[in-house]
């Protein structure tokens, strides 16, 4: 993910509309596909505003959410990166509603010839991707419900957190389903999960948007 304020990809989308072929912008409802596995990699995505849920599909059915993109964030970008036509390895779902600018890949290869800096510019926010696919495994490994979700919400309020009065808040409108469909759980578990962090006065809840008091602190009871 790109963590900076104004992002070079912003900028690289939007000189893109005098093209050709103008960026298209699209609106997605939280629980919506943007492409499924297997679809054909013809176009990149920038996030501008909302959360993407990138998960793997197995042949068991089982899907495991691997990230979870905030604004500013690119993907679809694999294919640029290894210089070869592919199929899509990822299922990206809209974890909240989500608006997206797109353009197609040959736009974004013209582009990063025209601009040395914009190759690492993908580097970076495909590694910063790759350190929480790592902490969501690590999220997934746990086999108790409770260490599994606090974990998950730490990663929230890293990428997601604003600084509060009573703690960080995840700047999301989380649904009890979303939650546990991110964790491999159920809705009525994490909603007796976090029902019981709330009455231990660890989290809070208003409008859907989840306040950790004291992450650390949290981090460390369930480390």
């Amino acid at each position: 993910m790109i963590m900076t304020q104004v992002s070079p990809l912003a900028a690289v989308f939007r000189q893109m509309s005098n093209g050709q072929f103008p960026p298209v912008a699209e609106t997605f409802e939280r629980g919506k596909t943007i492409f499924f596995p297997g679809d054909p990699a013809e176009r990149v995505y920038f996030l501008i505003r909302g959360a993407v849920k990138l998960s793997r599909v197995y042949e068991a059915g089982e899907e495991i959410t691997v990230a979870l993109l905030r604004e500013n964030s690119v993907f679809g970008v694999l294919s640029l990166l290894t210089q070869q036509r592919s199929d899509r390895f990822y299922h990206a779902v809209a974890f909240t509603q989500t608006e997206l600018l797109s353009v197609p890949t040959e736009q974004v290869e013209k582009a990063m010839k025209e601009d040395s800096e914009l190759p690492m510019v993908l580097m970076r926010g495909l590694s910063s991707r790759i350190l929480q696919t790592e902490m969501m495994i690590e999220t997934l490994a746990h086999r108790d419900m409770a260490s599994r979700l606090v974990s998950f919400l730490l990663i929230l309020c890293k990428d997601f957190g604003v600084q509060s009065g009573p703690g960080i808040t995840i700047d999301l409108k989380l649904s009890h389903q979303a939650i546990a469909e991110a964790i491999g759980s159920t809705r009525v578990t994490v909603t007796r999960l976090l029902g019981e962090l709330r009455d231990q006065e660890k989290i809070s809840i208003h409008k859907k948007k989840i306040t950790v008091h004291n992450p650390m602190q949290l981090g460390q009871e369930f480390a």
